[in-house]
Protein backbone atom coordinates (compact mmCIF):
# COMPACT_ATOMS: atom_id res chain seq x y z
CA UNK A 1 0.00 0.00 0.00
CA UNK A 2 1.87 3.12 -1.03
CA UNK A 3 0.92 6.67 0.08
CA UNK A 4 2.30 9.98 -0.35
CA UNK A 5 4.15 11.50 2.23
CA UNK A 6 6.32 14.84 2.95
CA UNK A 7 10.02 15.68 4.21
CA UNK A 8 11.87 18.44 4.71
CA UNK A 9 15.13 18.64 3.19
CA UNK A 10 17.92 18.60 5.63
CA UNK A 11 20.52 20.88 4.03
CA UNK A 12 17.81 22.99 2.21
CA UNK A 13 14.56 23.34 3.88
CA UNK A 14 12.39 22.89 0.87
CA UNK A 15 9.54 20.44 1.45
CA UNK A 16 9.76 17.36 -1.05
CA UNK A 17 6.66 15.05 -1.25
CA UNK A 18 7.67 11.25 -1.69
CA UNK A 19 5.66 8.11 -2.04
CA UNK A 20 6.44 5.30 0.94
CA UNK A 21 5.17 1.90 0.81
CA UNK A 22 4.33 0.37 4.53
CA UNK A 23 4.69 -3.35 2.57
CA UNK A 24 8.12 -2.63 3.46
CA UNK A 25 7.55 -2.47 7.55
CA UNK A 26 6.93 -0.06 9.53
CA UNK A 27 10.53 1.60 10.27
CA UNK A 28 12.26 2.22 6.73
CA UNK A 29 14.87 4.40 6.81
CA UNK A 30 16.77 5.04 3.38
CA UNK A 31 18.75 7.89 1.53
CA UNK A 32 16.55 9.96 -0.73
CA UNK A 33 17.83 13.40 -3.21
CA UNK A 34 16.48 16.21 -2.21
CA UNK A 35 14.02 17.29 -5.46
CA UNK A 36 15.21 20.84 -4.99
CA UNK A 37 18.68 21.22 -4.26
CA UNK A 38 19.39 17.07 -5.34
CA UNK A 39 21.66 16.60 -2.26
CA UNK A 40 21.26 13.14 -0.31
CA UNK A 41 18.72 13.06 3.12
CA UNK A 42 18.42 9.86 5.05
CA UNK A 43 15.05 9.58 5.56
CA UNK A 44 13.53 7.71 8.38
CA UNK A 45 9.91 6.37 8.16
CA UNK A 46 7.49 5.10 10.99
CA UNK A 47 3.95 4.49 10.59
CA UNK A 48 1.14 4.71 13.41
CA UNK A 49 0.41 1.76 14.35
CA UNK A 50 -3.50 2.34 14.62
CA UNK A 51 -3.89 4.97 11.65
CA UNK A 52 -0.69 3.55 9.27
CA UNK A 53 0.01 7.25 9.29
CA UNK A 54 3.70 8.01 7.96
CA UNK A 55 6.17 10.15 10.04
CA UNK A 56 9.50 11.37 8.00
CA UNK A 57 12.21 12.57 9.39
CA UNK A 58 15.63 13.72 7.56
CA UNK A 59 18.91 13.73 8.31
CA UNK A 60 21.89 14.98 6.89
CA UNK A 61 23.38 12.28 4.53
CA UNK A 62 27.65 12.65 3.48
Amino acid sequence: METVAKFICAFCSEENVIEVDISAGMYQEYIEDCQVCCRPNKIKVYFDEETLTPHLEAEYEE
